[in-house]
């Protein structure tokens, strides 16, 4: 277990660096993803041949112009998400598994906010557990998301 705070470091950086580390499949839960670096990491695991599924809030979607344009167009498979009670819930996650081996989570959304401002938090599981259980989780989200449909 490790973990990253923003108020000393940078957490996109670290993020970046374990994306480039991918060599088979990337699933991605997300809130809110606004930061293009993030987004060019994710498109260039796809490109160098890595599995890459992304699930994003269909509300916070809908809201962020620059979130519609960096999914616009990607090479990046992508599917939106809502909270138990549908649209107006939150499908409030922040975690991504890498490899089947590693998971990413805490309070860090992948925006510039998270990055710049708000004090936030990842923590980096590599324990056999945690990858099962998020894994479960990703799967049921990702077969009951919608396909860009927000």
């Amino acid at each position: 277990m490790e973990t990253k705070f923003a108020r000393s470091e940078s957490v996109a950086d670290a993020i970046m660096e374990l994306l480039h580390g991918a060599s088979r499949s990337i699933d991605a839960a997300l809130y809110r993803f606004n930061h293009p670096g993030l987004a060019q990491a994710l498109e260039e695991a796809a490109q160098r041949g890595v599995a890459v599924r992304l699930l994003v809030d269909g509300n916070k979607y809908k809201e962020s112009r620059t979130t519609q344009e960096l999914l616009s167009g990607a090479v990046i498979p992508y599917r939106l998400a809502f909270g138990r009670q549908g649209r107006g819930s939150k499908m409030h996650h922040k975690f991504v598994i890498l490899d089947q081996r590693i998971v990413l989570t805490g309070s860090y959304n992948w925006t510039h906010e998270s990055e710049d401002e708000n004090h936030e938090n990842l923590l980096i599981l590599r324990d056999t557990r945690p990858v099962e259980d998020y894994s479960r989780e990703f799967e049921a989200l990702w077969s009951g998301a919608g396909r860009n449909d927000a």
